[in-house]
């Protein structure tokens, strides 16, 4: 019989308030290039997905080339533009530092993001976080960025190769995501999944196992109980 046995977090949108720095640095870019974006645009249509896939669908939606080498260029501009907002202000969300600290304690943590690695590193450390997190899957380490589920399993591998960890199946975990390419790559990979209703609606997050308000309300052994309880689902 499964039980929760890992946790693996989302990163923007479930641990640090970014998705606005990363609207307003994809925004910028993308009117270096003739191309506006709304928020409610940003909200709807491109949250969940990595750089590359922001781009991609921008593109695409605008009928222009997607050359390999302009979106080398475009990711790279967007990287800047993030990381001189990220300096300036750092906002993890309510809950999280609490949240963290008593699931490291019992777990083994990973994040799974489409978020690049220096990025997720640099506000981890910042926010006092990076130690509880055993390993890090990020956007330079996936082929196929969520909703594939290629994100989670990889994620769960290396929970894997840790030392003296027994071997995870995707039943042992859960995952905690805000946006619905989360958690359908999530479901996809056949993990249980949280929803925490940060940047969406909790009408938005249906297909998720389980949804909170805001980390800060979140009891672990509550959820434990309720996702992997004898009789299913509670």
């Amino acid at each position: 019989m499964s039980e929760l046995r890992a946790i693996i977090f989302d990163f923007d949108g479930v641990i640090a308030d970014t998705e606005p720095l990363h609207f307003a640095a994809l925004r910028q870019v993308l009117a270096g290039i003739d191309i506006a974006l709304t928020e409610t645009e940003y909200y709807t249509d491109y949250l969940g997905f990595d750089d590359r896939g922001c781009f991609l669908a921008a593109l695409k939606s605008h009928q222009r080339q997607a050359s390999a080498d302009l979106l080398a260029e475009l990711m790279d501009r967007k990287a800047q533009a993030y990381l001189s907002a990220v300096k300036e202000q750092l906002a993890i969300f309510p809950g999280v530092r609490e949240l963290v600290q008593e699931a490291a304690a019992r777990y083994p943590l990973a994040i799974a993001s489409g978020a690049l690695r220096n990025e997720i590193e640099l506000i981890l450390e910042a926010a006092g976080l990076r130690k509880a997190f055993l390993h890090i899957t990020s956007a330079e380490d996936v082929t196929r960025g969520k909703p594939a589920p290629e994100p989670f399993l990889r994620a769960m591998a290396g929970l894997n190769r840790q030392p003296a960890q027994p071997a995870l199946t995707p039943d042992d975990c859960l995952v905690i995501e805000d946006s619905l390419p989360g958690i359908r790559a999530a479901r996809a990979a056949g993990m249980k999944v949280l929803a925490v209703a940060n940047t969406h609606t909790v009408q938005d997050l249906g297909e998720a196992d389980a949804i909170t308000h805001s980390l800060a309300d979140t009891r672990l052994a509550d959820l434990r109980a309720r996702l992997w309880a004898p009789q299913g689902r509670a």
